[in-house]
């Protein structure tokens, strides 16, 4: 083996180099780094390196504009398809149903082109909104060509990161090799592949919400929503306040989103996927789903500029669920 360094050495040597050597990458470094990584220019000891590096440090918001552009620059993703909303799925539900998944089809019924993007399999025992997708019918789209057909068809269209971007869903499934999620599963909530005017994203560590918004600034998304939501997907809980972060205009705003429900709601013995038809088609009575449903909605619809008072905002969202049209699916 050549003595040369490697070209990749240099990013892990930057993070790596101890508590007073090592430091964040640069915009341009985290670019040009994850370009070798999506090129297959890094060796797979220096990808495991190099991740659970940023995994100790934690991502900061120029690493990861500098992973986005790296990832957008490869995508190929066609200029001409538009969406008004881009809506990312990646954490899977563990303890409650995925609402959200309806709450985004009302609004996809109700005229707002959305697309949503995702992985799925890589923690056990979580529904993930890809296995969910069956129930309705929908598919999950393999290329661009099937993502336009479902939006002009339903509004609505769902990629897997495995046919969007498969070196990162690759990386995703390192989750259960290297025992933690890697930065990639941040990476991926932020791609907005079809540059979307306004971007929903969800976390479940608190500190991840300020660092999503920071990124999306750094990107020049004007208008952009993160929820710290159920299971760390964007989805409102119905029964307790939401911190939200928001971008609206250019500009950031964190808010404690109000509770929809007077009090918790005990968590369902078992999660049962069909109920999720089962409550869009009016069959089945579900005070917290209901409730996750509108409250997720009406975040939504003042991120889309219909409302600015969560009062109105819900008031909005109670009548856009009425209207669904029960027998779609």
């Amino acid at each position: 083996m050549s003595s040369q360094e490697h070209p990749f050495a240099v990013y892990v040597r930057i993070l790596g180099k101890g508590k007073k050597g090592s430091r964040s990458l640069t915009t341009e470094e985290a670019r040009d780094a994850m370009g070798m990584i999506l090129d297959g220019k890094v060796l797979p000891e220096q990808l495991g390196a190099f991740l659970m590096l940023l995994r100790v440090k934690e991502e900061a918001p120029q690493e990861l504009c500098g992973f986005v552009t790296a990832v957008r620059e490869r995508l190929e993703a066609p200029q001409d398809l538009q969406v008004e909303l881009d809506w990312s799925s990646y954490a899977g539900k563990k303890r409650r149903l995925p609402w959200f998944l309806l709450a985004s089809l009302a609004l996809a019924q109700s005229g707002v082109r959305v697309f949503m993007h995702g992985a799925r399999g890589h923690m056990p025992g979580r529904l993930y909104t890809e296995d969910m997708l069956g129930l309705f019918g929908l598919p999950s789209c393999h290329d661009w060509a099937e993502v336009a057909a479902e939006l002009n068809d339903r509004n609505f269209a769902f990629m897997s990161i495995d046919a969007l971007a498969p070196q990162l869903g690759d990386i995703i499934q390192l989750r259960s090799v290297l025992g933690l999620r890697s930065p990639v599963h941040t990476l991926c909530r932020l791609l907005n592949p079809l540059g979307a005017e306004r971007v929903i994203d969800g976390v479940f560590h608190p500190p991840y919400g300020p660092m999503h918004q920071k990124t999306s600034m750094l990107l020049g998304m004007r208008n952009s929503l993160t929820v710290k939501g159920d299971g760390g997907e964007a989805e409102l809980k119905p029964d307790s306040d939401s911190e939200l972060q928001w971008i609206l205009g250019g500009e950031m705003h964190t808010q404690q989103w109000p509770r929809l429900l007077g009090q918790r709601v005990v968590r369902d013995e078992s999660l049962q996927p069909q109920e999720l038809l089962q409550l869009w088609r009016g069959e089945l009575e579900h005070e917290y789903g209901e409730g996750a449903v509108i409250n997720t909605l009406a975040a939504v619809l003042k991120l889309l500029g219909r409302a600015s008072e969560p009062e109105e905002a819900v008031r909005q969202a109670q009548e856009l669920w009425r209207l669904r049209i029960k027998d779609a699916y």
